[in-house]
């Protein structure tokens, strides 16, 4: 069976401000990409005459129309992987939508064009017309049903395991850019280095101890690795989720609780006595219709997101991260007289007293 490798776009390193102390900048890295827990992503398939892209046909200089939509049975294999990450019981609801403007992830399936999925709330930075998530391959052909797995885990926040630097990986760097430069994925050394060789951020990486079993982990084939010893002759996960996958994503995303959260009432600070990773949820109903400011005060580095409430559900609204600045994060809303928000505060680290608390006016 031929391999093929999910491809991440390149994309540049998040900046934040210098002089950050290796707690406040570890946290900052490791939790940026992740969703706030008890957030509902909606997803959309594309579908219709609508749904295609303008490409350049390779070497000819010549454009054509080419399709981002996928069959019934290829949208069957990701709708089981969405079922399945969500029976681990994450605080994430998954939820297919007709409408690509009610969705946070917009799925293609663009032959040619790889398999891969913008990382964690990155997805929230594309386009409306713009794809989250592509598959370029048959996900019904043999072994493949672990691709939707490893791309929905991508859209998760988790990242590629071979590129932990607790793998301790010594590769033949040459073998592995001559195996990436032939069929079928034919890529740069650029590309290449980005989503193999490179090393991550130890603050990034989805857990301390590097998981071969990973679904987020690749195959290789023999003669890629020198070290350790016992992949020379290639490395096989199983494509399915192993235990530190689920572990990963239940300590991110435990699952939600069914009591309302308490009321935020406008012009009254509720302290949050948040962890280092922790959440506080907060029910909002405001008393007028207006432009209100939702802000956290402290010595904390935090990120706060509406949700507006509709049909039972709530709905991405705003959100702001503070970037490890000075100043904690705030935004503004519109909320409506007779509607339902819900603000997610999730802390990634303190400083100081450690004190904070959030508030609305």
């Amino acid at each position: 069976m031929t391999t093929r490798y999910c491809s991440l776009a390149q994309a540049p390193a998040p900046a934040f401000p210098p002089g950050l102390a290796a707690e406040r900048l570890g946290a900052l890295v490791g939790g940026r990409r992740m969703w706030v827990n008890g957030t509902v992503l909606h997803y959309y398939f594309f579908d219709g005459e609508r749904d295609r892209s303008l490409v350049t046909v390779p070497g000819s200089g010549r454009t054509r129309r080419t399709s981002w939509v996928g069959g019934a049975e290829q949208r069957d294999v990701v709708r089981d992987c969405f079922r399945e990450w969500r029976d681990l019981g994450v605080g994430l609801t998954f939820r297919e939508v007709g409408e690509r403007s009610e969705a946070e992830l917009r799925i293609g399936f663009q032959a040619g064009d790889g398999s891969w999925s913008a990382v964690g709330k990155d997805a929230l930075d594309f386009g409306l017309n713009e794809r989250t998530m592509n598959f370029g391959w048959d996900l019904t052909a043999p072994g493949e049903r672990g691709t939707a797995l490893h791309e929905i885990g991508h859209a998760l926040g988790m990242l590629h395991e071979h590129q932990s630097p607790f793998a301790r990986i010594h590769w033949d760097d040459e073998a592995v850019y001559d195996e990436l430069a032939g069929p079928p994925h034919h890529w740069s050394r650029d590309r290449t280095y980005f989503n193999i060789l490179r090393k991550l951020d130890a603050d990034e990486v989805n857990g301390i101890v590097w998981d071969p079993q990973s679904i987020m982990e690749y195959p290789f084939a023999s003669g890629l690795i020198l070290e350790p010893e016992q992949y020379r002759a290639g490395l096989h996960p199983p494509g399915t989720l192993s235990a530190a996958d689920k572990e990963f994503v239940l300590r991110w995303y435990p699952p939600a609780g069914t009591s309302l959260p308490p009321a935020l009432v406008p012009f009254r600070s509720v302290p949050l006595g948040l962890g280092p990773g922790e959440q506080a949820d907060l029910l909002v109903e405001p008393p007028e219709t207006r432009d209100y400011t939702v802000g956290v005060f402290g010595d904390a580095d935090t990120v706060v997101v509406v949700f507006e409430e509709r049909d039972g559900e709530p709905r991405y609204l705003a959100g702001r991260d503070d970037g490890g600045t000075q100043d904690n994060a705030t935004l503004r809303a519109r909320l409506v007289k007779g509607r339902r928000y819900v603000v997610r505060v999730r802390l990634y680290s303190s400083w100081g007293p450690g004190e904070t608390a959030v508030m609305c006016w």
